[in-house]
């Protein structure tokens, strides 16, 4: 049985930094690929970031792009979102997904429960 669990998040001013982490169980890393969502209030769920075993280049959306920076550690089985100069609208509830099979270009098999973050002045 696959499970992610994610850690971190919680409530940091404007231009403040929160890291996210997720720990994976049951799937190895190495050969999947790893990312991460995010779901705000009324809006649909929209992906961040994600690190492929493919290739050495992670995907970045638009909003995420240099603030945000994912990685992974195979041998640990995890993965992390390091997110600086947080904005308001980057609000939301985060969630690590894990698919087996390298890509970032199809559907995740996995999900983690979600962790909240909250950026407020």
């Amino acid at each position: 049985q696959v499970q992610l669990v994610e850690s971190g998040g919680g409530s940091v001013q404007p231009g403040g930094s929160l890291r996210l982490s997720c720990a994976v169980f049951g799937l190895s890393l190495d050969q999947s690929a790893i990312g991460w969502f995010r779901q705000a209030p009324g809006k649909g769920r929209e992906r961040v970031a994600c690190s492929s075993s493919e290739t050495d280049i992670p995907y970045y959306s638009d909003f995420s792009y240099g603030r945000f920076t994912i990685s992974r550690d195979n041998a640990k089985n995890t993965a992390d979102l390091q997110m600086n100069s947080l904005k308001t609208e980057d609000t939301a509830v985060y969630y690590c997904a894990a698919r087996s099979g390298g890509s970032c270009l199809y559907e995740f098999d996995y999900w983690g429960q979600g962790a909240q973050v909250t950026v407020s002045s």
